[in-house]
């Protein structure tokens, strides 16, 4: 299996990957003109040169990132692709200097694993406010956000308060 930036050839394979989850209600849907749109936010995982997975990172500030459509064929579950795409993701936001990278998610249990905690996501005003208030289930959101933080947070924001004076 390979993880890849996506092209141009792979909406149609994203776009699918990403209805099968849409139609039970576990994802939002992404229109054609979306991806084309963010291509450049979006990897892929390939197998034998078929679109396997797929996952999203839109960057929504300068200290913040999101997971977004995160979608592996239900013939791959199991495997690892779904955590070998959002390690991907969280080493792209590493690259970018970005200190937090956020999930709206069902899946607390696959991304606690990863290293994610839960966060009310009234914290999170940026995300609200940029994308939830367009959302159609603004008003009745039942995903629960989730929040990792990169190495670079650990570098800008020292756990303990060190004394110069010494």
């Amino acid at each position: 299996m390979r993880i890849r930036k996506a092209t141009v050839e792979d909406v149609d394979s994203i776009q699918e990957l990403i209805q099968q989850y849409a139609a039970i209600g576990l994802m939002l849907p992404r229109t054609a003109k979306s991806l084309y749109e963010h291509l450049q936010n979006f990897t892929v995982a390939e197998e034998n040169g078929t679109i396997v997975g797929t996952v999203g990172l839109h960057i929504l500030w300068k200290d913040l990132a999101e997971v977004r459509s995160l979608a592996v064929s239900a013939d791959c579950h199991g495997q690892g692709i779904g955590r070998k795409l959002v390690e991907h993701t969280i080493f792209e936001a590493e690259q970018l200097g970005i200190s937090q990278v956020l999930s709206l998610t069902y899946q607390t249990d696959f991304f606690s694993k990863l290293g994610f905690e839960v966060v009310k996501r009234d914290t999170l005003p940026r995300k609200v406010w940029k994308d939830c208030v367009i959302c159609k289930k603004f008003d009745r959101c039942d995903e629960i956000a989730m929040i990792y933080y990169t190495q670079c947070f650990l570098k800008v924001q020292p756990l303990v308060e060190v004394d110069s004076s010494i």
